[in-house]
């Protein structure tokens, strides 16, 4: 890959602005490979004219973003005469969805377990799990897959098309392992939870915990596992000012388990 190539990657896929300072290490080897041994002023010379002329390519009219130094570092961001229709695409994006760790736990066990019936999740997590499957029932994550041939006739769950489109799936066989899939949650839950009582944030472990007595209203953003999740995101589209347009994310009440 060029060198070129290399700082254009790294620029698009920070959410801050990347400094010079921060890209000569990553792609020092480069340009020694491409150059042969070079002083450490001679590299980060070679590396700054490679964003220099990346600048201008970028600069060029048919090009929809530009590379721009913001706080001494460097950032893309939309052109100015482009404001207008990312602004509408920005607003016609789904918003986020935010699930309680219960409802979490509870779509893991049927992603992973599918076709599962209500009783099975429950045992699974040792907590009645009928008050959240209305909820993902709702969020057209899960569906209905039939009824189980037992006595009772239990209806049996799977999840939906939708969910892979919001977990970044080609198909459920993609899905991390179940230790994988536990750390992101309790990943989320960490830096998203709202804090519990006063001024204190209960941690991954902690949330876990009060789960087990009753369904909670605090919530974290579904984790994402696709590959093109690696890179940017919807909300990291930047508008003319150079700024991220951050939309408010409103999440809905979720149902408490009976």
């Amino acid at each position: 890959m060029s060198l070129k190539a290399q700082l254009e990657a790294i620029i698009y896929a920070t959410e801050s602005p990347v400094t010079l300072e921060q890209m000569v290490p990553l792609v020092k080897d480069s340009v020694i490979a491409e150059n042969g041994p070079q002083e450490d002023a001679e590299v980060k010379s070679r590396i700054r004219a490679a964003l220099e002329e990346l600048i201008t390519q970028y600069g060029a009219g048919e090009r929809g973003i530009e590379i721009r130094q913001v706080a001494g570092g460097y950032r893309m961001s939309t052109k100015p005469e482009q404001h207008d229709v990312v602004r509408a695409f920005a607003k016609s994006l789904k918003p986020p969805i935010r699930l309680s760790l219960p409802a979490l736990e509870t779509l893991a066990v049927i992603a992973y377990k599918q076709p599962v019936t209500v009783p099975e999740i429950s045992e699974i997590r040792g907590v009645d799990s009928g008050g959240v499957i209305a909820t993902l029932l709702d969020r057209k994550l899960i569906t209905t897959a039939g009824r189980k041939a037992v006595i009772g006739r239990p209806i049996l769950y799977k999840t939906t098309k939708e969910f892979l489109l919001r977990f970044g799936l080609k198909d459920v066989n993609e899905l991390p392992s179940m230790e994988e899939f536990e750390k992101l949650v309790a990943e989320s839950f960490q830096s998203e939870l709202a804090p519990a009582g006063e001024g204190e944030s209960l941690s991954a472990p902690e949330a876990e915990s009060h789960s087990a007595e009753h369904d909670t209203d605090e919530t974290a953003e579904i984790p994402a596992f696709g590959s093109e999740n690696v890179a940017k995101e919807d909300e990291h589209l930047v508008h003319s000012s150079g700024e991220k347009e951050q939309d408010t994310k409103q999440s809905d009440d979720l149902e408490h388990a009976s």
